[in-house]
């Protein structure tokens, strides 16, 4: 009864301060992500106050706020939305790839890691925060504007090439090699095909079976199947992440939009535990030896995130100031990163400094991420902007302001 008394006093009082980080953050027009690191680095094992008792409670929750942040993502789009995305988008997901996995990977090396810490951090370094890009685009009024497809076309191709990546470091991670991780990624992309090829068919199948006029059936409904079927996926070797992204395509309609107004205020929830929990497992001990390195990380890839977009929008005949905006929003990284970085620390094979690495490289990003996202609206830079391209005229044609 003490433990339980202890457990429900940790975890309210916990859930008061990440209320109470939400809003000051919110205030502020920044994420919450990084303020919810902090607090779970202060609660954690070698910080101010490490909360016992609760710490398994906050293990659970953070494994639900995967599966729900993966639903949820899965209920923006339809799966023939993916396809039309992949196909149009492939080739700047391509370059995505390359400039932000690369650099990570090699980075890993150099520190002298092994491969499989390389693969992890290239995956880390790879993937923007759809959540927190989202949130800087409504902040910044730019949800309407010519080069924010482009943006979510990237952020698809990146959700679809983590519904490939997770089960081949995950198969990595718990010891079966390149063989087994070759074989969890053929079962990944049958299973992604499989789900695409039903979604498409019978999704509407699906969701007739879901009641849209029922909230409290349609709630208990999604999250029963999601859970379900994340399940199911894990005990495959698949990924309980990737098996809630596929639950979350195959729903549309009606259904798929009232289970996203239900399912918000659960996932804001087991996702603040999520991140909490990263930070419960990272010892604040750990993050001053890598915070040199983590930085240097966060400049490259910072950079070559924006070099992304930059040649993403230009593909697509997006002018020089929609350029940078598209490169720029795609800075921050966020819950796949830590969501690989959770995978790696609880296989307990890899790198012991990647958690702190991981940690502190995600908070550089959010954090300077959205200031970054502003630098197009400043005068100064709309200023450099009119002279870069005045010097780009030909001197015959004369320049007008």
């Amino acid at each position: 009864m003490h433990d339980f008394t202890t457990l429900l006093i940790e975890v309210g009082a916990l859930l008061l301060l990440l209320g109470l980080l939400s809003r000051l953050s919110r205030r502020f027009g920044l994420s919450p992500i990084p303020l919810y690191l902090l607090a779970g680095l202060a609660f954690g094992h070698g910080g101010l106050l490490p909360l016992d008792a609760s710490e398994e409670f906050f293990a659970v929750g953070a494994e639900i706020g995967v599966i729900l942040l993966l639903v949820m993502l899965g209920l923006e789009y339809s799966a023939n939305e993916l396809v039309g995305n992949l196909r149009s988008a492939a080739p700047a997901g391509l370059i995505d790839g390359v400039l932000n996995a690369l650099p990570g990977a090699g980075f890993a090396l150099l520190l002298g890691w092994d491969w499989v810490a390389a693969l992890v951090l290239g995956g880390i370094t790879w993937v923007s925060s759809s959540g927190v890009i989202a949130k800087v685009l409504a902040d910044l009024g730019r949800v309407g504007n010519r080069e924010t497809p482009v943006i979510l076309s990237v952020l698809v191709i990146e959700d679809l090439a983590m519904a490939l990546y997770l089960p081949l470091v995950t198969a990595v991670l718990a010891g079966t090699g390149l063989l087994g991780g070759g074989i969890a990624l053929t079962v990944a992309v049958g299973t992604v095909l499989l789900v695409l090829v039903l979604a498409i068919r019978y999704g509407h199948l699906i969701s007739a079976a879901l009641s849209a006029k029922d909230p409290e059936a349609l709630l208990l409904g999604v999250l029963g199947l999601t859970l379900l079927i994340a399940g199911i996926a894990a005990s495959l070797q698949v990924s309980a992440a990737v098996g809630a992204f596929l639950v979350g395509i195959a729903l549309s309609g009606p259904v798929a939009h009232h289970a996203t107004e239900l399912l918000s205020p659960l996932r804001d929830l087991f996702a603040a535990v999520f991140f909490v929990f990263f930070g419960l497992t990272t010892s604040p001990q750990d993050i001053p030896p890598v915070l040199l390195p983590a930085l240097a990380l966060a400049v490259v890839t910072m950079a070559t995130k924006t070099l992304t977009g930059y040649l993403a929008a230009r593909r697509v005949g997006i002018a020089e100031p929609g350029r940078w905006r598209t490169g720029l929003a795609l800075v921050p990284r966020g819950e796949f990163s830590i969501v690989i970085a959770g995978l790696a620390v609880a296989a307990g094979s890899v790198e012991p400094r990647l958690a702190a690495l991981a940690a502190t490289y995600v908070l550089i990003t959010v954090v300077t991420g959205p200031i970054l996202a502003r630098l197009p609206d400043f005068p100064w830079f709309k200023r450099w902007l009119r002279n870069r391209a005045a010097a780009q005229r030909p001197a015959s044609i004369p320049i007008h302001d």
